[in-house]
């Protein structure tokens, strides 16, 4: 899969999804513990706001944020952002969502989700819950650039029919050296992979140098999970909520 930066105006540039992506939400039971992780990592923490009244706290490299989130209702989820969010409920319905829930009102943090095929949680929410972090361009965690969230996907065709409706563009993969779907937007990468090589969302990053990159992370303190059967033939790690992290080699 290409990267949202190397779209060229041949393609089309990358559609826009409904929603803007605004962080990898997940249920974090010690928020401390998960933060003194990626700090070690190389990520920031943001300032957030006071949507939630569960307990909340937000990591971030500058171009994905990971939301750890005090209450099991939260995913693991892709969240997006999408202004007046009550206007556009007919627009997703027309694209097939089926809504496990919806949060709306004048006195409510607007809010709605659903499941894709492979019941991976997808939320739309009306604003922003955290400040976007100064990141200089030419900084990087330790884990390099991060290229996508890795799904499963039970049934190909339906979950990429899905993504594909909410705005995403699928392409096949079938040569790459872990086969799978990949799905572009101009906010976020999806790849959908078979179930027995990815079971749960994860969190892909690529390094030119793989090896290197793992020396770096255990002088801060971080050894990779097993490697046997790790997807991709990758070094993966395992973030203390327990959210996969995936590590590769650039293409």
């Amino acid at each position: 899969m290409r990267r949202r930066d190397q779209l060229t105006p041949a393609d089309g540039g990358a559609p826009a999804t409904f929603g803007r992506f605004l962080e990898f939400s997940t249920p974090a039971p010690d928020i401390e513990a998960s933060i003194g992780f990626y700090r070690k990592l190389g990520f920031a923490t943001a300032e957030v706001g006071e949507a939630w009244r569960h307990p909340y706290a937000v990591a971030g490299d500058g171009r994905l944020y990971i939301g750890l989130h005090q209450s099991a209702d939260f995913g693991p989820a892709l969240t997006f952002v999408k202004p007046d969010l009550l206007k556009h409920l007919a627009l997703l319905e027309r694209a097939g969502v089926d809504f496990e829930f919806r949060h709306l009102g004048a006195d409510v943090f607007n809010e709605i989700g659903w499941r894709d095929p492979s019941a991976t949680q997808v939320r739309f929410i009306e604003a922003r819950t955290f400040s976007p972090l100064e990141w200089p361009p030419a900084r990087s965690s330790l884990l390099g650039y991060f290229r996508e969230i890795a799904l499963p996907a039970a049934d190909f065709a339906a979950s990429k029919a899905h993504w594909e409706g909410i705005g995403f563009v699928g392409v096949d993969e079938p040569d790459a050296p872990e086969p799978h779907i990949g799905c572009t937007s101009d906010t976020v990468d999806v790849g959908l992979y078979e179930p027995q090589r990815v079971g749960r969302p994860s969190l892909v990053f690529e390094v030119t140098d793989p090896a290197a990159a793992v020396e770096r992370i255990a002088a801060a303190g971080l050894e990779p999970a097993a490697r046997a059967g790790a997807p991709f033939g990758a070094f993966c790690y395992s973030a203390p909520e327990g959210t996969p992290i995936i590590l590769v080699g650039a293409a």
